[in-house]
């Protein structure tokens, strides 16, 4: 098969996994810069140029969108599903997961666990906001955030409308949510492809730090799933239409917690964590639907 990777930069370790996993199992590996084509788009004729060529004879397409080229990767992508090609994440899928208030949403419809949480329009009212999600300390986030970054933890009052009333000065969107103490600075990431949690970790932050993102210098262990946790994890990756998906999920004392369904999950903390081969499941995914 030809598969296409979207990425922006092959030098990245999920980018060279997949095709490391997809050339060992003898298939033409072809990594895309989204950003970079041109989509022609006329009457049952859709086409994608790519450095001067017509992208063709494509079997399948790995979507690796970042969250700042959102809008025009998922274009790219749903491009490909014009020119009947399988794409491993479809692009409505991503567009829901990345928008956060959505994604939370939906999660909350299908009766899962979350975080109690609060979303306004720029409301002035910031005590009202704080006392809707149960009180201080709680955790403000950036509705476009990637990576721990734009999550600020508010442990007071005066600190949380002070934050609060900064990003509605700067008119920047953000979610007020509830800060789960017995959580002690820890999440689960559950790796689901096709169905299958294929790997799980529990990431600690640092000391100091309550972000527990490897980004943010937190560090990682390979964990086993309870059965409420694997269920909340399969449901949430069925419910926002993933097929591949990283959730995100927080230990509390009455369930697991999702914080967030990743439709772009990194490769390298749950291979290392785990020892296992994720991007090969993510081609036999492939190979299974195509």
């Amino acid at each position: 098969m030809k598969i296409v990777i979207l990425s922006r930069n092959p030098h990245l370790y999920s980018t060279k996994r997949l095709v490391q996993a997809g050339e060992k199992r003898k298939h033409e590996m072809v990594v895309v810069d989204h950003t970079k084509c041109d989509l022609i788009i006329e009457k049952k004729n859709p086409v994608i140029i790519y450095k001067g060529a017509k992208l063709e004879n494509v079997d399948a397409v790995i979507p690796r969108i970042g969250a700042s080229v959102t809008f025009y990767g998922t274009a790219v992508v749903r491009q490909f599903e014009m020119m009947k090609v399988f794409t491993a994440v479809e692009s409505q899928a991503l567009v829901r997961s990345r928008d956060k208030l959505r994604s939370f949403q939906i999660l909350s419809r299908a009766g899962l666990g979350l975080p109690k949480t609060v979303f306004t329009n720029y409301s002035k009212n910031v005590k009202d906001i704080i006392k809707g999600a149960g009180g201080t300390p709680v955790v403000i986030k950036l509705l476009e955030g990637t990576q721990g970054l734009g999550v600020v933890l508010a442990e007071t009052d005066n600190a949380a409308e002070s934050v609060l009333e900064a990003f509605n000065g700067l008119k920047a969107r953000v979610i007020v949510q509830e800060f789960v103490k017995e959580a002690k600075g820890a999440d689960i990431r559950a790796f689901v492809v096709d169905g299958v949690v294929v790997g799980a970790m529990k990431r600690q932050a640092k000391k100091g730090e309550f972000r527990s993102n490897l980004h943010r210098g937190g560090s990682a262990e390979i964990i086993e799933l309870s059965e409420d946790e694997e269920n909340a994890a399969l449901k949430a990756a069925r419910v926002m239409g993933l097929g591949i998906c990283g959730v995100d999920m927080l230990q509390s004392d009455h369930g697991p917690l999702i914080l967030e369904v990743n439709s772009s999950p990194g490769l390298e903390g749950i291979e290392s964590a785990t020892g296992k081969d994720i991007a090969k499941s993510i081609i036999r995914y492939i190979e299974r639907n195509v």
